[in-house]
């Protein structure tokens, strides 16, 4: 096939670094940020993720932080990462290659107990390490103590800028914040995957879920639930299971939008006004 040339020296680097000979190169599905390749090598197949490193700095090695934090969690399966290289305006991520499999008959069952042993995983304040992207948005990670502080402030706050620069007016922003103290329960902050869609996790070949392209934080765990009710995708028996093993806090239907906002005002500032009347809505439901 061919591969942007741009990448060639990349592809050396990655021989170099690792003592192995790349075979051929195929391509893989990647969205919009990344250009996505399935390498076959000496030492087995690997995946590794291109972009562009002048306009995404430092996205994969928040990406490999934030993968890493799941995997030492032993809460559910993600890929190990390898390492990630640069040259010039260049930058990829290299890692392990998960072969796919079908779900087994418990996949939902155990995935939802994977989920809630992920979420079980706490520190003392909200945040992460580093800043990362949710998307090819910069998403801040900043300390908090308290879990509304951390969800305005590293959350909604930078969302509601982004789309007050586009013009888009989403109603009484400030009102609907000072609601959230009265709404949303006290909770220890939880590691989460952050970005938990459909089309981030695959089936691994023994049949059981694994996380990809994950936008890691400590921070409140409904998010990861909300985000997976937001586009489908995910059975029931998972969120049944889930609630059995480590119960939310009541009224967490309620809250539901509340924390899908965040993923929504997302949408807005990288898609458009499609997602503008879901904002508003939920921002004029609280207020």
């Amino acid at each position: 096939m061919s591969v942007n040339e741009n990448y060639q020296p990349l592809f050396k680097i990655i021989e170099e670094k690792n003592n192995l000979k790349i075979n051929n190169i195929t391509s893989l599905s990647g969205g919009d940020i990344n250009d996505v390749f399935l390498l076959n090598t000496t030492e087995g197949k690997k995946v590794v993720k291109m972009n562009s490193a002048t306009k995404f700095p430092g996205m994969f090695e928040a990406e490999m932080a934030g993968m890493k934090a799941l995997k030492a969690a032993e809460a559910i399966d993600v890929p190990q990462m390898i390492d990630v290289y640069t040259e010039n305006i260049h930058s990829c991520l290299l890692m392990e290659h998960r072969e796919t499999g079908s779900r087994s008959s418990n996949f939902w069952t155990v995935f939802g107990k994977q989920m809630a042993d992920l979420h079980k995983n706490t520190q003392p304040k909200f945040g992460f390490s580093e800043d990362n992207y949710i998307g090819s948005l910069p998403q801040q990670n900043n300390e908090h103590e308290n879990i509304v502080d951390f969800y305005i402030k590293e959350r909604l706050e930078p969302q509601f800028k982004l789309a007050k620069e586009q013009a888009y007016d989403l109603g009484d922003t400030k009102k609907f914040c000072s609601e959230l103290y009265n709404l949303i329960p006290q909770e220890k902050p939880a590691l989460i995957h952050g970005d938990l869609w459909n089309g981030n996790y695959l089936v691994n070949a023994e049949g059981s879920p694994c996380l990809i392209d994950p936008a890691v934080a400590y921070a409140p765990r409904e998010m990861d639930l909300s985000m997976m009710k937001l586009f489908g995708g995910f059975d029931s028996v998972l969120f049944n299971t889930y609630f059995e093993e480590f119960p939310v806090e009541k009224g967490f239907d309620d809250r539901v939008p509340i924390w899908q906002l965040y993923y929504l005002l997302v949408h807005l500032n990288l898609f458009g006004t499609g997602y503008l009347g879901s904002c508003k809505n939920i921002i004029d439901r609280y207020t």
